[in-house]
């Protein structure tokens, strides 16, 4: 039998939870066009392959260098922190499954304001799609010279990076049960992989005592655990749980499927990780551990430790799967990025001509031909660009701490429905804002001094939005609604001048993390009292 494309009963969100828009019926036609194809692992697939990309070959050694065995530690504290914020959006996916969710939740309880920041965000974000296909671009270069020209695309690698491009975004017209398949497939060669080299170096190099020997199990003391975490890569190798809510709309029954898929997808990112970091711990040769673990450095660790051991074929698959695991994330990079324009649509930010979802397959086929045009955009060679490009990536960090304030809001809207599949989302909700706003703040200066100014230039959209009149309701309410988010990313670009995140130091560690937390805390709950407060009356307010 063959599954019904229309989602249960219980998987609509109530009208009286969504604000009353222009376009609401159109917007509502569109969103019943959506195949619900997904099921548990096809959604799973999906959150696995958006978390693990290249990364993973050097996340180990990152971690190790900064903590050394107590390395594991910090991807148990990573997975935490991750899970934290995760339950809050599986909250929301399973009360409120929408094509897009992550980028319509903020619109519903933050108003026009704060949705068209987080909308823009967004937008922006497709730069690390494109920064994907620049790395899998780095490794073929290794196999056909002449990619690159210093650390640009050469005329001939922006030619096959576009024409990759243009091959994901055609693996994405389809049905999404055909991308769910395909994915998978790929999502299994990024498990066996990892397991492989696990297997392999620890039969092959293992030496004992690693776990005590060279300055025991902390070397550099437990307070590395933390520094490895935010600044040695590890926690935003677990990141990119998010995306199997951004098809809630397209999956069968939501409430049981979004929460099981997502936690497994960390789950299995942070088992494949642990196992990664005591394969390294234990195969890296004694002659190199003179300096402690601090010294040990590859270009390509795994691949190296591959070739120490006389492993040539794993060397050899490894530098394959340099090119798979990148290509995997920004296989359902394109995905993603095609679900938020078409949600940025649905909001206005957008024309709704890019909502149009195609009868036939359920794919919104004019959202995924425009972020191909941002993604060759993206890719073009300008001078500093890259470095504008790569950043870009992390500006999806925005909708963790938007999503949070949406919960809060949510469950403090009378008549509004709530799945309850999180008992204790009062405190796990000002809790996930502040991990997300850490997220943010562990950027770095470099990345931050960029990224948040950029992010709020959406205040120009959003004004011209109104003066062309694509947005109604007072001007003064809607500033006064969405003040807190401006104040919080002003904030936050200060806070990271003068943290220890590679800002000017002024503020030292780990004051400057508690700062931010605190702050954090306190925009908050403003920012819940603000949605709240915009919130439509209930239906038998006026009875």
């Amino acid at each position: 039998m063959t599954a019904t494309h229309s989602p249960p009963e219980d998987s609509h969100v109530s009208d009286r939870s969504l604000p009353v828009e222009p376009g609401t019926p159109e917007v509502a036609l569109q969103e019943r066009r959506l195949r619900r194809d997904l099921g548990f692992w096809g959604l799973t697939g999906i959150g696995f392959s958006n978390i693990v990309g290249s990364g993973w070959l050097f996340a180990a050694m990152y971690a190790a260098q900064t903590a050394g065995p107590a390395s594991l530690l910090t991807w148990v504290g990573a997975g935490v922190l991750c899970g934290l914020v995760a339950l809050v959006m599986i909250e929301l996916g399973a009360s409120r499954p929408e094509g897009g969710g992550t980028v319509r939740w903020p619109l519903y309880a933050s108003g026009r304001l704060v949705g068209t920041l987080v909308g823009w965000s967004v937008l922006l974000s497709v730069g690390g799609t494109a920064a994907e296909i620049s790395a899998i671009m780095q490794y073929a270069n290794h196999y056909l010279p002449g990619l690159y020209t210093g650390h640009t695309l050469s005329a001939s690698g922006l030619g096959v990076a576009v024409a990759l491009s243009t091959l994901l975004t055609a693996l994405n017209w389809f049905a999404v049960r055909t991308f769910a398949r395909l994915n998978n497939l790929v999502s299994v060669f990024k498990v066996v992989m990892p397991v492989v080299t696990v297997l392999a170096l620890l039969a092959s190099g293992w030496h004992s005592g690693r776990l005590t020997d060279h300055g025991g199990f902390a070397p550099y003391g437990y307070a590395a655990c933390l520094s490895a975490l935010a600044g040695g890569g590890v926690v935003y190798s677990v990141n990119g749980f998010q995306a199997p809510l951004d098809f809630s709309g397209e999956a069968r029954d939501p409430r049981r499927t979004i929460p099981a898929s997502v936690l497994t997808g960390i789950g299995l990112a942070l088992l494949m990780y642990l196992g990664l970091q005591l394969a390294f711990l234990f195969a890296v040769p004694e002659d190199l551990l003179g300096g402690g673990w601090k010294g040990v450095s590859f270009e390509s660790p795994f691949g190296q430790l591959a070739l120490i051991f006389n492993l040539h074929w794993l060397s050899t698959l490894l530098y394959a799967d340099a090119v798979v695991s990148p290509g995997g994330s920004a296989y359902v990079g394109v995905a993603i990025d095609a679900r938020h324009t078409y949600a940025l649509a649905k909001n206005g930010t957008l024309p709704r001509a890019l909502m149009k979802v195609d009868g036939r397959s359920g794919i919104p086929h004019r959202a995924l031909a425009l972020n191909l045009a941002v993604i060759v955009v993206f890719l073009l060679p300008f001078g500093g660009w890259q470095r504008i490009v790569s950043i870009m990536g992390d500006m999806y960090l925005l909708i963790y701490a938007a999503s949070a304030v949406a919960a809060a809001v949510f469950r403090r809207q009378p008549g509004a429905e709530m799945a309850g599949w999180v008992p204790g989302l009062r405190w796990i909700a000002p809790v996930s804002f502040v991990v997300s706003s850490e997220f943010v703040y562990w950027s770095g200066w470099h990345d931050l001094r960029l990224a948040l100014p950029l992010v709020l230039a959406g205040l120009l959209i959003f004004l011209v939005m109104r003066r062309a009149g694509r947005q109604d309701g007072p001007l003064l309410a809607e500033l006064r609604t969405g003040a807190w988010l401006v104040v919080y990313l002003a904030v936050l670009t200060l806070l990271s001048w003068l943290g220890t995140f590679k800002g000017s130091g002024r503020l030292p560690a780990p004051y400057d993390s508690l700062t931010v937390a605190l702050f954090a805390l306190g925009v908050f709950f403003w920012a819940v009292r603000s949605g709240v407060r915009q919130l439509p009356p209930p239906p038998d307010a006026h009875a």
